[in-house]
């Protein structure tokens, strides 16, 4: 979940793809609510679960530099996952989510409601606006939501945010819609829907739904003054995420269309320095040579007050009729021109694609090169009584209870770009065994991995005795099974 304090994707630039047809709303009346609030609610959300996924994704951790130990470049090397929450829009395996969750990710999972897992491959994405498409193959078609109209959403209406907060699993939170086109000063365009239903980090990408089972909305960003939910949570609207879809699937990319002028809100000094009776439209800052705004003869302080046969509540509405217009259309503004009211059509243009390329196309990241020696890059030598004493190995930890030493192998070293660094073995850790063969010495350790390639498996279970972690406690360190990699891929 993007965090407002330190917001991780620069999110929403294409927000006006789709227009905020928001229509101020009031609360609807109590005995209204309280009767629209009449429905199975366990039902509806456990029929919700299944349409909802967890999102893992893993991406290479920080790059070693020169002034660290062995050690510490080993853990440098070691996978970074992130996790977040997606949604299933298409019953063939499409699944929505933030582009933050899966930004610079190599490798990215789904896990369905019932536990299962599979691959996922990022389609398309709208960087910028943080919406990413992803496609899953299962082999059957799955359970999809249905999109509802966030253009009907009133404030006070209930709604249900559903996803993998925190990384602890699917989770469901309650709340109500606390404002619409909510403008957080992430870009120009914000036009978010507010909600006091818990949202933290993980729960980015999850669906925001009304009473129907609708998704009114994907949850991208929270304010909090920590690092937790403080009741300010903020989604996308559906009807501009539709849209964003649509185009991504449809073109390739979003397609927006273009006037081609820098425009400002006209405030109430601005509006007194012009002689206005009060603040209203947007001015324009600069005319873009050469663009439809130009060839219109649109001028550097002209007000537009109209989009054709809308009103604009303000700069963000007018950017977001502008570029979720058609390319190629042709429309009407009503200008005040030095005191005038007057009409100028124009004809809009497409945005440059080289310019949504270079700052809006999704950036893929190639899988990194793990290698595989033959003994997977680390080297172990037989667990003595010195060896023990000297790395705080007591005889009573976890897998060496005997007196005396069981059979175990101590980790000496572990090579850089290596599965097993990636998967966090590290230097003092204790080898218990590889499958089902007890490892105490290099030797054994070398025969188990080729016995396992033998065997052809890709992968091999080793059991590990992690190293000590300074808390003197023995019983937060029992060994744990770690599957590796024994051949290419």
């Amino acid at each position: 979940m993007r965090h407002i304090r330190d917001v991780c994707a620069a999110t929403a630039l294409w927000l006006w793809l789709v227009p905020a047809l928001v229509v101020p709303g009031l609360v609807v009346p109590a005995h209204a609510r309280a009767q629209e609030m009449q429905f199975n609610e366990p039902q509806l959300i456990r029929g919700l679960l299944p349409m909802v996924v967890n999102i893992t994704a893993h991406a290479n951790g920080a790059a070693a530099n020169s002034n660290m130990t062995a050690s510490e470049q080993t853990q440098s090397f070691q996978l970074k996952a992130s996790a977040g929450s997606g949604f299933i829009v298409d019953p063939n395996g499409l699944v929505v989510t933030n582009w933050h969750v899966v930004d610079q990710a190599y490798e990215i999972f789904v896990t369905f409601s019932d536990g299962s897992r599979a691959d996922a491959k990022v389609v398309n994405a709208a960087r910028l606006l943080d919406i990413a498409v992803l496609r899953v193959n299962v082999g059957h078609p799955l359970a999809a939501i249905t999109w509802g109209d966030s253009s009907q959403v009133q404030i006070g209406d209930p709604v249900l945010a559903i996803g993998n907060p925190l990384g602890i699993g699917q989770s469901v939170t309650a709340g109500i819609v606390s404002a619409l086109n909510r403008n957080i000063q992430d870009t120009p365009y914000d036009d978010f829907i507010q909600t006091d239903a818990a949202i933290n980090h993980g729960n980015s990408g999850g669906p925001l739904f009304n009473l129907k089972g609708e998704v009114i909305g994907i949850n991208t960003a929270l304010i909090s003054p920590t690092s937790g939910s403080a009741g300010l949570g903020f989604a996308i609207p559906s009807d501009l995420a539709r849209g964003v879809i649509a185009h991504l699937m449809a073109y390739g990319w979003v397609r927006p269309a273009f006037l081609g002028v820098k425009i400002q809100q006209v405030t109430p000094e601005m509006a007194a320095a012009l002689g206005m009776a009060q603040a209203h439209g947007s001015i324009v800052a600069w005319v873009t040579d050469g663009g439809p705004g130009a060839a219109a003869g649109l001028r550097v302080g002209d007000i537009i007050m109209r989009f054709g046969d809308e009103v604009p509540t303000d700069e963000r509405d007018l950017l977001r009729k502008i570029a979720s217009s058609t390319p190629g259309r042709e429309v009407t503004l009503t200008l005040l021109r030095e005191g005038k009211l007057t009409e100028v059509p124009v004809k809009l243009g497409e945005w440059p694609r080289m310019a949504w390329e270079s700052r809006d196309a999704p950036t893929m990241v190639a899988p990194p090169h793990w290698n595989v020696p033959t003994d997977l890059g680390v080297r172990v030598t037989e667990l003595t009584e010195k060896l023990a004493a000297e790395n705080e190995i007591p005889r009573g930890a976890p897998g060496l209870e005997k007196a005396t030493m069981v059979k175990a192998a101590l980790v000496t070293g572990v090579a850089q770009d290596t599965d097993a660094a990636r998967r966090g073995i590290s230097v003092g850790d204790t080898i218990l065994q590889v499958n089902h063969t007890p490892i105490g010495s290099e030797p054994d350790w070398i025969q188990a991995l080729d016995q396992a390639r033998a065997d052809g498996r890709k992968l091999a279970m080793v059991l590990v005795l992690p190293k000590d972690a300074g808390d003197g406690d023995l019983k937060f360190r029992a060994p744990k099974w770690v599957a590796l990699r024994v051949a290419p891929e």
